[in-house]
């Protein structure tokens, strides 16, 4: 059965791979490319090293091999590590976004717990299989705090603040920091995708991979956008959003909260957050808004989020897809039995 992969460079060159599997083995393996390398016989070699491969070779092994016959030659644009992903796409053991249809999943405004549950859902029906990778733009219906996985109830939120302000607690299955949302003042997103897409690649290059479509849509936006530390999205005028994952066997579950406008002082009621959280926000003061993407941008939530579903469909079409009452119902029943209990909210006290 032939073959063939095809491999982009983030800030580089094309690598491609061709070749036969025959059983368990890959076969007759050539590696071409638009990359540039010295001398001319270490082509040669570097193919000599990707025949009769077995096909469920490890990414590090086949990079250690890659990086032994290229034995000190000049790769520009490339590098060992890139060919060896090249061959996990042949195989089929990595992908790329152009090798999967995206549904942008449409739900409607929905409590903070069924939000948690349909995270846990729909990430799950992705990694099986059941599901095509997804988007979804978040519609929050009432006031919530999102603590991360790990982190502790008593130490991130003041609940009779929470109180006072209406505001649902909820424990969200990825870890990270804790989130302080308001309908309409807050632009949160999902992506759910199986592992292949990010095979090979850390955690931390995956964060970036997952919203580089991100960065270009502010871009388009006038806002000079980029991806600092783990998981935030800035530009020099301060942070944007912070993104956090969860992965689940076969897939993974990508979300990212960025703050649209929102007032701190509510904020600070609910969250027992200090000064250094506060800089961390874009304000030195409990009496100014957060407002990173209103400010930044001078364009509407509405408009914002627009510039995002252009540049993602642009880049790796979408279609609309309402969300089906099976799953609904699923997420419904999940929000009430785990992320509306204290068993879960209160697993890190």
């Amino acid at each position: 059965m032939s073959v063939h992969g095809e491999f982009k460079v983030p800030g580089g060159k094309l690598v491609v791979i061709d070749g036969e599997r025959e059983g368990d083995r890959l076969t007759r393996t050539v590696l071409s490319g638009d990359f540039f390398l010295e001398p001319d016989e270490a082509l040669g070699a570097l193919t000599a090293a990707l025949q009769d491969l077995p096909v469920d070779i490890a990414l590090e092994e086949l990079t250690q091999r890659l990086t032994q016959a290229a034995d000190g030659a000049v790769m520009l644009g490339f590098a060992p590590r890139d060919i060896a992903l090249t061959v996990l796409r042949a195989l089929g053991r990595a992908s790329s976004w152009f090798d999967h249809d995206f549904e942008l999943i449409e739900t409607g405004p929905l409590e903070p717990a069924v939000q948690m549950a349909l995270e846990e859902v729909l990430g799950r029906q992705v990694a099986a299989g059941t599901r095509k990778p997804a988007l979804r733009i978040w519609d929050w219906a009432s006031n919530a705090v999102i603590i991360g996985s790990y982190q502790s109830v008593r130490n991130e939120v003041d609940l009779d603040g929470a109180a006072r302000h209406d505001v649902t607690v909820v424990r969200r299955v990825s870890g990270g920091g804790a989130m302080f949302v308001e309908p309409g003042n807050t632009i949160t997103y999902s992506l759910y995708v199986p592992d292949t897409l990010v095979a090979g690649m850390s955690f931390a290059e995956s964060y970036a991979f997952l919203d580089a479509w991100v960065l270009r849509a502010f871009k388009s936006l006038g806002v000079d956008a980029f991806y600092t530390g783990l998981n935030d999205i800035a530009s020099a005028q301060g942070k944007i959003g912070g993104a956090a994952q969860k992965r689940v066997p076969g897939g993974v579950i990508h979300h990212v909260t960025m703050a649209y406008d929102m007032d701190a002082a509510t904020m600070t009621e609910v969250l027992r957050i200090g000064r250094e959280k506060l800089s961390d926000k874009g304000t030195r003061s409990a009496a100014k808004r957060v407002d990173p993407v209103r400010s930044q941008t001078g364009r509407s939530r509405d408009e914002v989020i627009a510039a995002l579903l252009v540049e993602f469909e642009g880049s790796y079409g979408l279609t609309p897809a309402a969300l089906d009452e099976a799953a609904r119902a699923e997420a419904e029943e999940l929000a009430r039995t785990k992320f509306s209990s204290e068993k879960w909210l209160y697993r890190v006290p």
